[in-house]
């Protein structure tokens, strides 16, 4: 019989005070994509928390079904949102993750993604060169393309140049490096995203950046929310959708309904709800329709968290449900981050449902009268 492995877990450790918060409700079960995939208790938060309570106490020891668990998590955070306790259901996962691949119990497919880091500088191990047409200089506005835009969706990165430029903004591309995001949320070592955060913020110096747009959730997230806990940013941090909103957009009549998915980076964890509605509001003879749960109550894509990289046919089952959803009242999806777009596509593929899925940036630029 093989021996049993306890970790020391000193990141969980320090939230013991949280998790104890926890009452056991089950109320983060209606909620939980993860668990409304398999409908097992230790997929959900309350299921997480007992079992980084149980690592940090040494009272369960590490086996592959504990590092499953405990990365069948999408850091949506919509459990906190339904938690009647408040707990930082997120912050103890992350935690828990770390303390694992501290001890070294790590999934292979997250190890890869450590890897392709450290060696290529973005989670895909891509060593080629993506050029957009457009010169690194120095300018008061910065564009950051992101990995997944820049490797797997450059058509949301085109368009984007595409309609800043229509709009005569005076923007630079920058040298970036991977933002980091993944590897925080799948328990990387500080020093792994750090170095990353200090690399992108000495690019953007350098160019004398004095504002930053972002088109990906989980970037404009990191820079926004964790960044200034490592490193200082002297500069404005800013979504598309954002800077859009403010923008008079004349756009050629769209005559169909556009539903809208709110991705979990850009809104439960930023509050960016109202600015991607007005944007898309703008578009003359659209109908613009609610899905069912929007906003604070938006359903997760599948994709973050690292649940893709894991488990992807879990990440599409639960994508293919929120495609479902919306396809039931729009001809269109409309999500303001490439990595929603990507998972979200990936879920028709298992439902194979008759709907457009674009990045808002790239319906803006189509429609965007020059």
């Amino acid at each position: 019989m093989p021996r049993k492995k306890y970790i020391k877990a000193e990141r969980s450790r320090k939230l013991e005070k949280e998790m104890l918060t926890c009452t056991l409700c089950g109320f983060c079960k209606s909620v939980c994509p993860c668990f409304e995939d398999d409908q097992w208790d230790p997929s959900v938060a309350r299921g997480k928390v007992i079992l980084a309570y149980g690592l940090s106490r040494k009272e369960i020891p590490v086996d592959e079904s504990v590092v499953e668990r405990l990365y069948q998590c999408t850091t949506c955070k919509d459990c906190e949102r339904r938690c009647p306790s408040n707990i930082r259901v997120v912050d103890i996962v992350e935690a828990a993750r770390a303390d694992l691949v501290e001890a070294g119990c790590i999934l292979p497919a997250h190890k890869k993604v450590i890897e392709n880091v450290r060696k290529t500088k973005n989670p895909y191990g891509e060593t080629r060169v993506v050029d957009f047409g457009l010169p690194v200089r120095k300018a008061d506005i910065g564009y950051f393309v992101g990995c997944t835009a820049r490797y797997r969706q450059p058509e949301i990165a085109e368009h984007t140049i595409s309609l800043l430029t229509k709009l005569k903004v005076d923007f630079t591309l920058v040298n970036e490096v991977c933002c980091g995001t993944t590897l925080q949320r799948i328990g990387a070592k500080e020093k792994d995203y750090v170095r990353l955060m200090k690399a992108n913020v000495d690019a953007a110096k350098k160019l004398g950046i004095k504002k930053m747009i972002f088109t990906c959730a989980g970037c404009v997230r990191m820079f926004k929310e964790q960044y200034p806990k490592y490193v200082d940013v002297p500069f404005e941090v800013e979504h598309l959708v954002q800077f859009l909103a403010k923008q008079d957009l004349k756009m050629r009549p769209f005559p169909k309904r556009i539903t809208y998915h709110d991705p979990c980076h850009l809104g439960r964890h930023l509050g960016i709800y109202d600015e991607p509605r007005k944007v898309i509001q703008m578009i003359p003879e659209a109908k613009f329709v609610e899905l069912a749960e929007n906003k604070e109550a938006a359903r997760c894509c599948g994709g973050g968290g690292g649940v893709r990289a894991a488990d992807p046919k879990a990440a599409q089952r639960i994508a293919s449900r929120r495609v479902k959803s919306a396809s039931d009242i729009a001809d269109i999806m409309v999500t303001a981050c490439p990595f929603c777009v990507s998972n979200l596509r990936l879920g028709n593929e298992l439902v194979k449902i008759d709907i457009e899925i674009k990045d808002i940036a790239v319906l803006v630029d189509e429609l965007l009268v020059a």
